[in-house]
């Protein structure tokens, strides 16, 4: 059952829904399928994508609200300078990859000229033309804000604690093999203007962080079906709607592809073609680095005792019902300046490799359409600036995994976590690492290949992770997969619905000769180490590991500011396995001369008596309306939930609810997709629907099946088919 889309379509381009809602796009060459992909985009996401575009321009409070909020968000961007010059990134394009780009704004604009969404015309902005430079300025945001973000803040944290005295061997306990090159005299001169604590950025809604997901790619001697098998489930923020994902099936005569990508982005970033799968995690390397400058009268110092004036970039930055705003940044080759160099004083300068990055990407999408095998994948995929773990596989029975990034080549004594001296250019990035240098792998003994985040430096020439999260997700899935006698669709299922913890595993290992006797204590003596909505214990649990680490953390950087810390900082959230290596050490200098059992039974010891609800009633999230922001009264039916989130931090399905910059934002599948090569469907799950209108069937259409772990299938017709 499908429905006709009525646009005013040229190359032949027809469009339709499936019986789900998903746009279908029949062309009959790639260039019709981007004209239709652009038109759909902005159907079903138009005000996503200008929002996303205005906060990229640094023009919220211009377009949106005038409010202190929006303006700070503004300075944020503009200081990113991510729209601002052009010409290198298009200059990057080849002619076919700028014709389909072209192609795909044409379809974008022809559905702009017909409507602009309700919610702009009631802020009086009337939406732009798409441009090619809009496309690269989104891959720009996804690169950093949903990615590279989380290590910025983690190294500017690490300089707040030496600056606030935390001694070196507990940063060498927290950060491991991280602090070569470390110069804590150095480090203490720095002035820092923007800072993780007290108070991070404050992000609206509309830009949603990507941290972390699941992915596996089997092989067929492993599968039910004899054919290699795959899966992914990015984990990103989910409360909110529109869902992040836009799903899509484009259909050419003798090809098709299924799957989901970000709306102005002309790509299926994660999906399958009738020959080759693929899906997608965070590779966590590190591409963002910081040099400490010595400044004065605009100048940084240079070797022999040399003065280098910075570029001044001005921005005026208007504001609605006020007086607008012009804001200075300093900028040299190792970034931009946090600080003034007219005063004199040592600053940090910050640099991301992926800064005028866009046309790589946007090239190696492009060549992803004609892929059809796992080694064709792997060398375009690499190309793509931004740092994701690629997992692959194809018909012809192959499995493969591919690293991609702009990642910077160093010093050898710099692991790119510490600050260096911008005065020695021997710390200068020497130019990008080959993606073959990265970590990949092909058709493995072991028969599959998990990407969860962890770290897969011994699978690169090179090392470019130096903040991993915790491997509990992937030695999880990795366990399942060992001991599944064939593997299907049903156990790709089960594993994506996982809430069992091998981080509360190894915990309670240490915790139970201390349990209190009390009904908290009996709770956590039978737990099942499963995050299960009905669960009491997991509750338990989760008042523990909370006094645990003030136990052990509080006396070192005091109670406010390890509030701040595990209310949303990356240490506690992204990066907790670090904080878990101190809590698990025998011995540790932030155990304050006590045993590790001492410090587990002084942690018991502090549990209450009696613990209240289940996990599903305290983990419990509300999705909202991207532009309203919960501002509306739930009666006017913009916003969904409040619902129950399985999971935890170290559960195959990840259900972290927290506090980012003000705002609750959560981690959890934001997408469920299972894609078998014997077959040329795809099953997927969204929590939300197509649209991002808020009267339509297609709002959140996917969200009570998501729930469920029920999936939807994804085809496209035969060759032989006919259209409706």
């Amino acid at each position: 059952m499908s429905e006709r889309i009525r646009a005013p379509a040229p190359h032949g381009v027809r469009l339709r829904r499936d019986a789900h809602g998903v746009p279908h796009v029949e062309a009959s060459n790639l260039k019709g399928a981007h004209w239709g992909l652009g038109y759909v985009h902005a159907l079903d996401r138009a005000l996503q994508m200008n929002l996303m575009r205005i906060l990229g321009q640094g023009r919220a409070a211009e377009c949106l609200r005038g409010t202190e909020e929006l303006l700070a968000l503004d300075r944020f961007f503009r200081k990113m300078g991510w729209a601002g010059d052009m010409k290198s990134a298009l200059a990057g394009l080849d002619d076919e990859c700028r014709g389909l780009a072209g192609t795909y704004c044409d379809g974008v604009n022809a559905r702009f000229r017909e409507k602009r969404p309700w919610e702009l015309r009631l802020v009086g902005y009337e939406p732009e033309p798409w441009r090619i430079e809009d496309t690269l300025l989104l891959s720009r945001m996804i690169g950093y804000v949903t990615l590279a973000q989380s290590q910025a803040e983690i190294e500017r944290l690490f300089v707040e604690m030496v600056q606030a005295g935390v001694p070196d061997d507990q940063l060498d306990a927290l950060f491991p093999g991280n602090l070569g090159g470390f110069d804590r005299a150095l480090i203490e001169k720095v002035t820092l203007g923007e800072r993780v604590v007290p108070e991070p950025l404050r992000w609206l809604s509309p830009a949603p962080r990507m941290m972390a997901s699941n992915a596996w790619a089997v092989s067929g001697s492993r599968t039910a079906s004899g054919r290699p098998l795959l899966a992914n489930d990015p984990h990103l923020e989910i409360n909110r709607l529109p869902a992040v994902w836009v799903e899509q099936v484009v259909e050419l005569p003798h090809e098709s592809w299924l799957g989901a990508g970000m709306p102005g982005l002309p790509a299926m970033l994660v999906g399958r073609n009738r020959h080759l799968a693929w899906g997608a995690t965070y590779g966590f390397a590190d591409a963002v680095d910081s040099w400490v400058e010595d400044c004065r009268g605009g100048c940084a110092r240079r070797a022999d005792n040399e003065w280098t004036a910075f570029r001044v970039r001005n921005e005026i930055i208007k504001r609605k019902g006020g007086p607008s705003e012009t804001v200075t940044f300093f900028e040299n080759e190792h970034g931009v300046l946090d600080g003034d160099p007219r005063v004199p004083g040592h600053y940090l300068a910050t640099r991301w490799a992926g800064r005028d990055g866009g046309a790589s990407s946007l090239r190696a999408m492009g060549e992803l359409w004609s892929a059809t095998t796992v080694e064709e994948a792997m060398a375009c995929l690499g190309g793509i600036e931004a740092c994701f773990c690629w997992t692959l596989a194809d018909d012809e029975g192959h499995i493969g995994f591919q690293m991609s990034g702009a990642i910077p080549e160093r010093h050898p004594e710099s692991g790119g976590f510490v600050p260096m001296p911008g005065w020695r250019p021997e710390y200068d990035w020497k130019g990008l690492v080959d993606p073959s240098e990265l970590p990949r792998a092909y058709d493995p003994e072991a028969g599959f290949i998990v990407s969860a985040n962890q770290n897969v430096n011994l699978l690169g020439r090179v090392a470019p992770i130096n903040m991993a999260m915790g491997d509990h997700r992937a030695r999880r899935i990795a366990q399942l997969l060992e001991t599944a006698e064939r593997i299907d669709h049903d156990t790709c299922a089960r594993i994506q619905m996982d809430d069992y913890s091998l981080q509360a595993v190894e915990l309670m290992a240490c915790l139970r000769p201390h349990l209190p006797p009390t009904e908290t204590g009996r709770l956590l003596e039978e737990w099942d180490c499963r995050y299960d909505p009905a669960s009491r214990g997991a509750v338990a649990f989760e008042a523990f590991y909370a006094s645990l680490v003030s136990e052990v953390f509080s006396p070192g950087v005091g109670d406010d500011v390890l509030g701040v810390l595990t209310a949303g900082a990356g240490l506690f959230i992204d990066f907790y396995q670090n904080v878990d290596r101190v809590l698990l050490a025998e011995g540790s200098p932030w155990h304050r001369g006590r045993t590790r059992d001492q410090v587990f039974a002084a942690a018991a010891a502090r549990l209450p008596e009696d613990i209240d609800g289940t996990w599903g009633e305290r983990n419990q999230i509300t999705l909202t309306n991207i532009f309203f922001g919960g501002r509306l009264p739930r009666r006017f039916g913009f916003d969904r939930g409040p619902i129950p989130l399985r999971g935890g931090r170290a559960t195959p399905h990840q259900g972290q609810i927290y506090e980012s910059g003000g705002r609750t934002t959560s981690f959890a599948p934001s997408l469920r997709l299972i894609a078998d090569l014997k077959e040329e469907t795809l099953a997927t799950a969204l929590p939300g629907g197509p649209r991002d209108r808020r009267f339509s069937r297609w709002y959140d259409s996917g969200l009570a099946d998501w729930l469920a772990g029920r999936y939807k299938t994804l085809r496209a017709r035969s060759p032989r088919e006919g259209v409706d």
